[in-house]
């Protein structure tokens, strides 16, 4: 039988980390749940063989049932009955499939319904979902508010709310407003108190929400009075079962058909508050759309991976000129760089998610005992590298899924513009990547504090100070003088002290830093894997020319030329 998970064996190289051991054995609080659950792992080699059964299962479903009804899905779609949401028959059978298995909020900790597992193999299992279906990751994904309600909501919120997950109950966060897209801060719709002290009551509008009419919603209002900025927001939790939110209609989008994107009306409806007042934007949202992106970086790499394996099958069926044109140079440059770059992406995916495991994994720890002082400032270094990593993983993840299903198609020819090969809707899905969560832009303005705070060069260093062997030590050095090159774009753009040229180079600035990071993790990855030298070495020697590109560019700027891009602006 198919299966997504043991024909990428990339995936489970993941699984052999040398963090994982510390990253399972924190979260499973040294296995104290073995005495309590029958299925939970008395020890790391348990808790292994565990994500790997259960990745295993996931592969089979998304290889046998999601990727076989994904072509229906989108041509079906959603529809609005009496006022709710109904699935596609494809999705709605997805669901079912996954919440039999007990695949649904499998982070969850035991005590509601979960499998208390590390953000590594959820992060896996996203990739494998989107994959098969990049819509319909965004319903199994919960868009990470389970995550949400259990690291930040009251004991009676969570006791009420998170079982339901494991039982099939869907999740969307409602943040983005007509007028409060990407400036959340802007955000309209009105929190009011009810005399009870609890139950808040949320009148406006909510648009462009993945999931609308989701079972369960976390959203973002405005409950206090006479303010504008982000200070006035708080997040709330509101239950479908109260039927006081009315969908004014299902957007009609270029890809993700299945995960219905809508428009939705709040009349009056009864909610509980997520935490303390006045720190949904500034606390919780960052902390959602931070696990958010992580989501779109798997989300990206899993499309990417689709679109790959359709241009390479599709390359050696069809034959032009009497061969197959695997065998044309143009074809299979392309199709190796395709796969080159996702195991860059890969590679930055997991090194960001180990980063996120290690610091929310000491959080759970926190609630438990005291942390030292050795294991706090672990704990603070950990989240530091996760909020830089993070935009700098969207960024790249989405703009390299994005050109990987163009030159996907692009193989395909005149076929893989018309609807009869898969790689038309993924094509279509991909085009969301580097927009929803943050746009590519906005991951730049995020990203870029990496580079002036010296993060991202920090980390190149002690990449850099790992051994590597004698045969790959000039990988290492193209590297490091790439570092050198960095260095020196960063010190000749910060010397202006000009901040809006700082804002005109950052992304090329960010990019420079991401084509390193990545270089050094591929060089990392082969020497644990020889599988992964030859991605290295074409992706270390491309990335040393783009980065070059990319300094001369800047070096030779003229601060007049500032002028030029703005002439045809009216």
């Amino acid at each position: 039988m198919a299966n997504f998970y043991t024909d990428n064996p990339a995936l489970k190289f993941q699984l052999s980390h040398p963090l994982m051991e510390k990253i399972v054995k924190l979260r499973e609080l040294n296995y104290a749940d073995r005495e309590k659950y029958d299925y939970a792992p008395v020890d790391f080699e348990d808790a292994i063989d565990s994500y790997d059964k259960v990745l295993e299962i996931i592969g089979e479903i998304c290889a046998e049932i999601i990727a076989p009804n994904a072509d229906e899905v989108d041509k079906v779609g959603p529809k609005i009955v009496n006022n709710e949401v109904i699935y596609a028959r494809g999705t709605q059978e997805n669901l079912e499939a996954l919440r039999k298995a007990g695949l649904i909020g499998m982070s969850l900790p035991r005590q509601y319904g979960g499998l208390n597992f590390s953000m590594i193999p959820y992060v896996m299992a996203a990739e494998i979902v989107s994959r098969a279906d990049a819509g319909f990751a965004n319903i199994w994904g919960l868009q990470d508010c389970a995550e949400t309600i259990h690291e930040f909501a009251s004991d009676e919120i969570k006791n009420e709310f998170l079982p339901r997950f494991p039982k099939g109950a869907t999740a969307a966060m409602d943040l983005t407003e007509p007028d409060a897209g990407s400036d959340l801060q802007a955000v309209q719709l009105k929190a009011t108190p009810d005399p009870d002290g609890k139950t808040w009551r949320l009148n406006g509008v909510k648009r462009f929400i993945t999931n609308g009419d989701a079972d369960i919603s976390l959203v973002l209002a405005r409950s206090e009075e006479g303010t504008t900025d982000a200070r006035g927001l708080s997040l709330f939790l509101y239950d479908r079962t109260s039927k006081a939110v009315t969908i004014r209609r299902i957007e009609n989008k270029l890809g993700i058909k299945g995960s219905p994107t809508c428009e939705l009306v709040f009349n009056n409806a009864p909610a509980l508050l997520i935490g303390d007042r006045k720190m949904g934007l500034i606390k919780y949202v960052m902390s959602l759309m931070n696990s958010a992106r992580l989501g779109v970086g798997a989300q990206s790499v899993g499309i990417a991976e689709a679109a790959y394996r359709e241009a390479l099958k599709y390359a050696y069926e069809r034959e032009q000129f009497g061969k197959a044109i695997i065998n044309y140079p143009a074809v299979y440059e392309m199709i190796t760089w395709m796969k080159v770059r996702i195991d860059a992406m890969r590679a930055l995916l997991y090194e960001t998610t180990r980063f996120v495991d290690v610091y929310k994994a000491y959080n759970l720890v926190a609630e438990h005992r005291k942390l030292d002082t050795d294991e706090r400032n672990e704990q603070k270094n950990y989240q530091k590298l996760a909020d830089m990593y993070t935009p700098l993983l969207k960024l790249t993840a989405s703009e390299y899924c994005n050109q990987i299903a163009y030159d996907a198609l692009q193989v395909h020819g005149g076929t893989g513009f018309m609807k009869d090969f898969p790689i038309e809707r993924i094509y279509r899905d991909a085009r969301i990547t580097s927009i929803y969560e943050g746009t590519s832009q906005l991951q730049v303005v995020a990203a870029i504090r990496g580079v002036t705070t010296g993060v991202y060069l920090k980390a190149m260093h002690d990449y850099e100070a790992r051994p590597v062997m004698p045969e790959m030590e000039y990988l290492k050095t193209i590297l490091m003088d790439m570092t050198k090159e960095y260095e020196e774009a960063v010190r000749w753009v910060e010397a202006t002290n000009n901040a809006e040229l700082l804002d005109f180079h950052a992304r090329r600035l960010v990019e420079m830093a991401a084509n390193i990071i990545m270089g050094y993790l591929l060089l990392i990855d082969a020497q644990q894997n020889n599988e992964f030298t030859k991605s290295a070495e074409i992706f270390i020697t491309r990335a040393q020319a783009e980065n070059k590109q990319k300094w001369v560019f800047i070096r030779n700027f003229d601060l007049k030329q500032m002028g030029n891009y703005k002439v045809f602006i009216p």
